[in-house]
C-alpha cells in the first residue's frame, strides 16, 4: 500500500490540490500530514475530492485551528490529534510529529518502523539504529521546492515528489 507523507501546506491551497491530485491518479488512499496545515476550512477544501483517508498533526502554526473530532469523522474522513500520531498501516509501525526533536525521540524507543516530522521545510532522511526518520519537505513552496514523499509498504521504498514535477 501506497501512502503520502505532507508537511506544512501553510494553507496554500493550488499547491495542496495539485497534491491531491496526484494522491488520486495514483490511487493513494491515505494521506499523514505532519504539521502546520493552516485552517480547518482551507483542508476541508482542499480534500473535498480526496478518495481516502486524512491523519494529520497539529504544527507550531496551527493555533487557530478549530476542530470537532465527532463532527468531522465523515466523509472527507479527517482525523487531526494535537502533538503526536500513532498509526499501523500494513504491519508498519509509524508516528508523526510537527518537531524534529519530538521525532528524533520517537525513533530512539525503536518502537516505530518510520517516524515522519516537517517543521524545517527541508525534505531529510536518516536513520536511528533500525527507524527511518524522515521530513517529507514542505508543500507550501517557502525555503525550498516544494515537495511531499510517498511510501509504500510492501517494498518499503520512500520516494521524495517535487511537484513541479508531478
Amino acid at each position: 500500500m501506497k501512502i503520502a507523507i505532507v508537511s506544512d501546506t501553510h494553507g496554500n491551497f493550488n499547491n495542496f490540490k495539485r497534491v491531491i491530485y496526484f494522491l488520486n491518479k495514483e490511487n493513494i488512499k491515505i494521506i499523514l500530514h505532519c504539521g502546520d496545515i493552516g485552517s480547518y476550512d482551507f483542508l476541508k477544501e482542499s480534500l473535498s475530492n480526496f478518495k481516502g483517508k486524512f491523519f494529520g498533526v497539529l504544527g507550531n502554526m496551527d493555533s487557530d485551528f478549530k476542530f470537532d473530532i465527532e463532527k468531522y469523522q465523515k466523509p472527507p474522513f479527517i482525523l487531526v490529534k494535537e502533538d503526536i500520531y500513532e498509526i499501523d498501516i500494513d504491519k508498519k509501525k509509524i508516528a508523526f510529529t510537527h518537531f524534529k526533536d519530538v521525532a528524533e525521540k520517537l525513533a530512539e524507543t525503536q518502537k516505530y518502523d518510520l517516524v515522519f516530522y516537517g517543521h524545517t521545510h527541508k525534505p531529510w532522511e536518516e536513520k536511528i539504529q533500525n527507524c527511518r526518520l524522515v521530513n517529507p519537505g514542505n508543500v507550501c513552496g517557502v525555503f525550498y521546492k516544494p515537495t511531499f514523499a510517498i511510501y509504500d509498504t510492501e517494498n518499503d521504498k520512500l520516494e521524495l515528489k517535487i511537484l513541479e514535477k508531478i
